[in-house]
């Protein structure tokens, strides 16, 4: 018999530094048949990477007064700079001496032109609007192309796009080929699936070869919809041309991969490497990430093999490929008997239950706290629906009000441009900021920020009066947070609660929302105690938590377990939660502590 306290050291925590002393050389392929036993683990302050400002304290751009010290000119007119050793080899190097020649380069940087001072419209104009402001510049060849290169960089609606092809289709007559691929570029880059529909069905039908980029565009924006083979089709092909890109390649195995063709995915994967193609970490991530939710030895036996490819060939991965190597390793492991834990992931049966119980009882039924109209409900299943699969979905007014320490939508009180004093009441004090100069980033926008770092495709749940110019809702920072993530916005009377478990549950197990709400009032809605229990396991294997939150500087959520919180067995040995004596449980909360029984 043994008991054992589940705590923060099942996450994985390594430390470079305790490898090397306890085992100086380790080779992939001496890692342990039994994943989640790691060789040595440290405490998490151990794994925190070196603030790069403490190895080099140079800025990344010269500011005047260091041009002074940094750059003296002689007569010859040659700029001699004073030396400053760094590592040829060690990380950052390079960005260091690119950002050296770029202060050079600003010193004679040339002056503006009618093409850098091209701005595209905030909204829709009409087809003598457009006529005005191509008269305007006049002098400007091929108006229409740079107008959409400048839409494109600006992240303009697509209705503003539109508007311009409609002018242009009425003053030509038809609309070229070079147009419709700049506005393919702006449909991709906002991830409007209906759109990339329409422009690849008329491509189609008009062209009977599509040049290079054509097609990667095409590839990228059906690979991740429901059309995904269709990318496929394309990628083939272009193999009769030439040798398609890592990128053509890796929207492919993306697509494959969040369809659950997993073999297909590993053909391509293998295919890229035969052609002397180096992945992208986005694309390696892509397999681990999938691998969290997949429990095939094969499967596992495959994400063993790219590690080692990743040995071979010295790939170093970056942090969020880092991060999603580090959630497959973690698992439900008894410390006493090494035996796993029952998985909290719901079976393909409980999920399709579970999805079908949420939205006939919750989301279409009679829930009493739902606040919404079967209108609003609709025009957002068809917006999800038109969406490629979300990896998270966030509550943003929830989230928005995470510490009431700040304002809703303020975090952090930095230096700016403006001077503003005034008496701020903080942390129950009353501090006197006199010509203070102050800058507002949301806490929304930090935790969007954070997620879309780690390549997540994104959905913020809002309420219309977000976007109104408020001190609590900033309009460039809420642009800041479209530029990230999908968004919609219901009803200021609404309830968000069934917008989010509908676009959670519709775009797969493997979705995760986050939210402090514990949607209690939605559960006791569903019919009978069976549905309630798989609600209540899919909601702890799929709620993401906010635990640690330090404005502009520390972003951490609650740890999401692995495995279910039943009494269980294998047989030879029982695992049973139970409650400690010193602690008061709710009902919503399970047991930290568990019995193990082993039979001798």
């Amino acid at each position: 018999m043994a008991l054992f306290c589940q705590t923060s050291s099942w996450l994985l925590h390594t430390s470079l530094k305790e490898c090397q002393m306890l085992c100086p050389i380790l080779h992939l392929r001496q890692l342990p048949t039994v994943f989640g036993c790691l060789i040595c683990t440290t405490s998490p302050q151990f794994a925190e990477p070196l603030d790069p400002k403490i190895i080099c304290k140079g800025t990344p751009k010269l500011k005047s007064r260091e041009k002074e010290d940094d750059i003296s000119q002689n007569r010859a007119g040659r700029y001699n700079f004073s030396p400053r050793p760094f590592n040829l080899f060690a990380a950052g190097a390079s960005k260091r001496r690119s950002e050296t020649q770029d202060s050079l380069a600003d010193i004679t940087k040339p002056t503006s032109s009618k093409k850098m001072i091209l701005r595209p419209p905030e909204k829709p104009l009409s087809v003598e609007e457009w006529g005005k402001m191509k008269e305007e510049f006049g002098t400007i060849r091929k108006f229409e192309e740079l107008m959409l290169e400048q839409m494109i960089a600006h992240r303009s609606p697509l209705d503003v796009a539109k508007s311009l092809l409609v002018a242009l289709a009425d003053r030509q007559g038809d609309i070229s080929y070079a147009i419709l691929v700049k506005y393919l570029t702006l449909c991709v880059a906002q991830n409007n699936v209906e759109e990339i529909y329409d422009i690849h069905d008329i491509m189609k039908a008009r062209y009977k070869v599509l040049e290079t980029s054509a097609s990667s565009l095409l590839i990228r924006g059906l690979s991740g919809s429901q059309r995904w083979k269709e990318g496929l089709s394309l990628l083939e092909k272009m193999k009769k041309v030439i040798t398609p890109s890592k990128g053509n390649y890796g929207d492919c195995i993306k697509g494959a991969l969040i369809n659950q063709d997993l073999d297909l995915a590993c053909e391509l994967f293998y295919e890229m490497i035969a052609n002397d193609l180096m992945p992208y970490l986005d694309t390696i991530q892509a397999f681990f990430d999938v691998g969290k939710s997949v429990k095939d030895d094969h499967w596992k036996a495959k994400l063993v093999q790219i590690l080692s490819f990743l040995r071979d060939n010295q790939v170093y991965p970056g942090e969020a490929l880092m991060q999603s190597i580090r959630q497959w390793f973690i698992s439900g492991q008894c410390p006493s008997c090494n035996q796993y834990l029952e998985d909290i992931n719901l079976s393909p049966e409980e999920y399709n239950i579970l999805k079908e119980k949420i939205i006939k009882d919750v989301i279409q039924g009679t829930d009493a706290f739902r606040k919404t109209t079967p209108q609003e409900l609709e025009g957002f299943q068809s917006f999800v629906n038109k969406q490629p699969p979300f990896d998270v979905v966030i509550d943003g007014l929830n989230v928005a009000r995470i510490s009431s320490k700040y304002n809703p939508s303020q975090t952090i009180w930095q230096k700016s441009t403006c001077r503003w004093p005034r008496m701020l009441k903080h942390n129950s004090k009353l501090i006197r900021w006199s010509h203070v100069k102050f800058r507002f980033k949301t806490q929304l926008l930090d935790v969007v920020l954070h997620l879309a770092n780690h390549n997540l495709r994104l959905l913020v749940l809002g309420r219309k009066h977000m976007l109104n110019r408020t001190r609590s809702w900033d309009r460039k920072t809420m642009d800041a947070v479209q530029k990230k993530a999908d968004i919609f916005f219901t009803e200021n009377v609404s309830e968000d609660d069934p917008f989010l478990l509908y676009a959670t549950l519709h775009s797969g197990s493997h979705c995760r929302f986050v939210t402090r709400d514990l949607l209690r009032d939605h559960k006791a809605c569903l019919p009978d105690n069976l549905t309630r229990r798989l609600f209540f396991k899919w909601q702890r294997g799929h709620q993401m938590v906010l635990s640690n939150y330090v404005p502009g500087k520390r972003i951490t959520f609650e740890p999401v377990l692995k495995y279910d919180t039943i009494v269980q067995t294998t047989g030879s040995t029982w695992h049973i939660p139970y409650d400690d004596c010193l602690l008061e449980r709710s009902s919503y909360e399970v047991p930290t502590k568990w019995l193990c029984l082993q039979l001798k």
